[in-house]
């Protein structure tokens, strides 16, 4: 059983717990479950520049803890001040060491950027879960969903005002998962089996998704002449964790990367 697999596992006992401590029709009532939600779609389209989209990770399973002395307000604050178009934040406790408490707060913190709810959706509760914390956007990971699961899960969330944001590995799952119904394709550039990282993963697969959907690259992104290469072949939105999560103070290694950005593409005349 690869970590993926143990992952999916876990969390389909999580969810069978959280139904019974939580119903649905409660998570319905919660207050920020009628809020208007924001479209990162909207934001990574309308940027005249890559889209960061700062993701805050405590751990994972291949690198253990990244950073545990932050404070999630804090951390997300930061990254929407630096100019963050959209905030991932984990709610995964076990294997990420996320909370709902971690994204509750970064959404009080932030009313007025997209948040994405970074977790293993598995089953349409956990959409009512993400709207009840205040997400904007679900992450619907193929290698983990068949393809008609992706559809049904990606039709609920638009039921319930959320966005759609699809991640594949490889050209395989991008074929079988790829459907109308989602908003955002996100190449993850790690393989969720192996946690082998490429970032030529992305580049690869830029010219199979059709540019109706906003295009993303995860994970692995580091510098940035790597992410102007990716913007030029069609990426838009750029979500990065770990390489923020490891300093002392990620807000300010978004702004350095941001200013690395900006004069490039000056430089480039790139600015759309």
């Amino acid at each position: 059983m690869n970590i993926l697999d143990k992952i999916v596992a876990q969390k389909r006992i999580e969810v069978a717990a959280a139904k019974t401590a939580k119903p649905q029709s409660t998570l319905e009532r919660d207050p920020l479950f009628s809020r208007q939600t924001l479209s990162l779609a909207d934001a990574l389209r309308q940027a005249d520049a890559p889209g960061i989209i700062s993701e805050f990770k405590r751990q994972s399973p291949s690198k253990g803890v990244i950073n545990g002395n932050v404070e999630p307000e804090v951390v997300t604050a930061g990254y929407s001040a630096a100019g963050a178009k959209g905030l991932s934040v984990l709610t995964d406790t076990l294997f990420f060491g996320g909370s709902f408490s971690d994204f509750e707060k970064a959404r009080a913190a932030n009313p007025s950027t997209p948040m994405l709810r970074k977790d293993f959706m598995i089953d349409e509760y956990q959409l009512f879960e993400a709207r009840a914390l205040g997400a904007d956007v679900i992450l619907l990971i193929a290698a983990c969903l068949s393809s008609q699961e992706v559809r049904t899960l990606a039709q609920k969330a638009h039921e319930l005002d959320l966005e759609v944001l699809l991640e594949v590995h490889d050209a395989e799952e991008l074929t079988q998962s790829l459907c109308d119904e989602v908003d955002m394709v996100g190449v993850n550039n790690r393989n969720l089996k192996t946690f082998s990282t490429s970032v030529d993963t992305s580049a690869e697969l830029a010219a199979q998704i059709p540019d109706r959907f906003v295009k993303i690259s995860e994970s692995g992104l580091k510098d940035a002449e790597t992410i102007v290469q990716l913007f030029e072949q069609g990426y838009r939105g750029f979500l990065i964790g770990e390489t923020f999560m490891k300093t002392p103070d990620p807000a300010a290694a978004l702004e350095s990367l941001q200013k690395d950005l900006f004069r490039i593409i000056e430089q480039k005349h790139l600015i759309i």
